[in-house]
Order: structure tokens, then C-alpha cells, then sequence
């Protein structure tokens, strides 16, 4: 227990509550009164803290979004890195998979989305005993998208799913580089520990770096004028008639009656 204190920077009191919320995995005891951490408690740890800490999410709303359950605080996408990390530590093999039908719940189409996203590529439907099932992070995906239905983004406005792979060539192309460009620097210089700590922090604000300046080129094209479009003419004056013109006309009418 000394040595997880100093690995985590987090004291025996607070690694008790995060165990007594099943945030952690239970340590192994060879005897009654010993109790035997490894590497997976101290990932878990410092997965439940940068939770805490960069998502400012509770101990409960860790633990229900480890569930799959629908809460009302919506999350930072970054922290869905930990929260796959957290159920793999928990239960030692691979996350744990959230079905399809219980997303159905909250949202109808959340089913026939995830297919259509499956198809497209964007995420993955893990077929288990219980019925169709997705990752936190995928779940995370469908329900992102059964979020834009309800403000409007529908097939009744011409929005389907399929649109989302304009997204997925760039998105993937960004991170691979950024895998690259991180690997080319860190590599050999320092320790694990400290790349995933610069990780930490740099996946965050790289996120929202690349959301704001998204965000700012979107609008400043939805505000400019289009492009090729005709300038608008000027309106001319209409023209005024001179005082001399009008005895002539005078006249010419007087004649044509005469002539009749």
C-alpha cells in the first residue's frame, strides 16, 4: 500500500473509497492480513483521478458511465480513455460491453444507427451472449448522434448517419500523425510514466484546440457571402421629364383628336 501511495500521488484513505465504489480492482490476498497491488491498480488509480480531475466527474458518475447508464451530465470526450482503461482494469480482459437495447431505451434509433455507423466503419458491434453490444467509447459515438437527431439534424432535413464519413479519413489521418509525431520525440527519452502523463493533459487540450478552430472556420464560412454570387444592381433613378416636354405632349394629343 506504501508503494501505491507513491506511485499514485493518492493517499490509503482515498484508494479505500475508490475500492469500496468497485472503481478499482480488489487486491489479491495470499494471507489475511496482506493485501498485494500490481501495475493494474496503480493504471486504475490514475485513471479514476484524471477523471476527477480533467472531467471534474464524481465517483458515482464514474461508476454509472463505467455501467453504460444514460446520466444527465454529458462527457468530456477525452475522458472516455479512462473510462475504457477503468473497465479493463476492473475486469481484467477487455471492457465491458454496453448492449444496444439498453441504448435503445433513451433513444429508438440508436439500434438502426449503430448499424449503419458499423457499416460505414465508424464503430464496431461486438456480438455477445446477451445481444449486440458496443464499447463505452462507441456507445458514446451512437448516442452523440442520437443527441443531433433531437436538435434537428434528421432525414427529414436531409441528415442521415452516412454523413459522418467525411469525418472518419481526416479524423484518422490527424491521429495517426499525431501517434507518430509523439512517438518521434518521446521514445527512448523518457519514462513511460511520463509519456502517459503528457498524454493525458495533451489529448485534452489537443481537443479542444482542434474543436475551436473547427468551430471558428465553420462559422466564418456559414457567415460569408457565396461564393460566384451576383452582386445585386443598382437601381436607377427614374427619369425626369422636362418642363419643355410637356406643352409637346399637350399638343400632339390636341392633334391626334382633331385628325379623329
Amino acid at each position: 500500500m506504501r508503494e501505491l501511495e507513491r506511485r499514485t500521488g493518492v493517499n490509503r484513505e482515498t484508494i479505500r473509497v475508490f475500492l469500496r465504489h468497485g472503481l478499482i480492482p480488489e487486491p489479491t490476498r495470499p494471507k489475511s492480513n496482506v493485501a498485494d497491488y500490481s501495475e493494474v491498480h496503480v493504471q486504475a488509480i490514475q485513471a479514476v483521478r484524471g477523471l476527477q480531475h480533467n472531467s471534474s466527474m464524481t465517483l458515482r458518475q464514474i461508476r454509472e458511465a463505467m455501467n453504460g447508464e444514460q446520466g444527465g451530465r454529458r462527457v468530456d470526450a477525452t475522458a472516455f480513455q479512462h473510462l475504457e482503461a477503468l473497465v479493463a482494469t476492473r475486469i481484467g480482459i477487455d471492457v465491458q460491453p454496453i448492449l444496444l437495447a439498453s441504448l435503445a431505451k433513451a433513444f429508438p434509433l440508436a439500434e438502426s444507427d449503430a448499424r449503419l455507423l458499423a457499416k460505414i466503419g465508424v464503430i464496431d458491434i461486438l456480438e455477445t451472449s446477451e445481444g449486440a453490444s458496443l464499447s463505452i467509447t462507441d456507445a458514446r459515438l451512437v448516442t452523440i448522434w442520437s443527441e443531433m437527431r433531437q436538435a434537428g439534424f434528421d432525414e427529414e432535413h436531409g441528415f442521415t448517419p452516412d454523413l459522418l464519413t467525411y469525418y472518419i479519413e481526416p479524423a484518422h489521418m490527424v491521429a495517426d500523425n499525431e501517434a507518430r509525431l509523439f512517438m518521434e520525440r518521446v521514445e527512448g527519452r523518457i519514462s513511460e510514466e511520463r509519456a502517459a502523463a503528457m498524454l493525458q493533459t495533451g489529448l485534452r487540450q489537443m481537443q479542444d484546440f482542434w474543436g475551436l478552430i473547427r468551430i471558428k472556420r465553420l462559422l466564418a464560412n456559414i457567415h460569408r457571402e457565396p461564393a460566384g454570387a451576383a452582386e445585386p444592381k443598382a437601381k436607377r433613378p427614374p427619369a425626369q421629364k422636362s418642363p419643355e416636354a410637356k406643352p409637346e405632349a399637350g399638343k400632339a394629343k390636341k392633334r391626334a383628336k382633331k385628325a379623329q
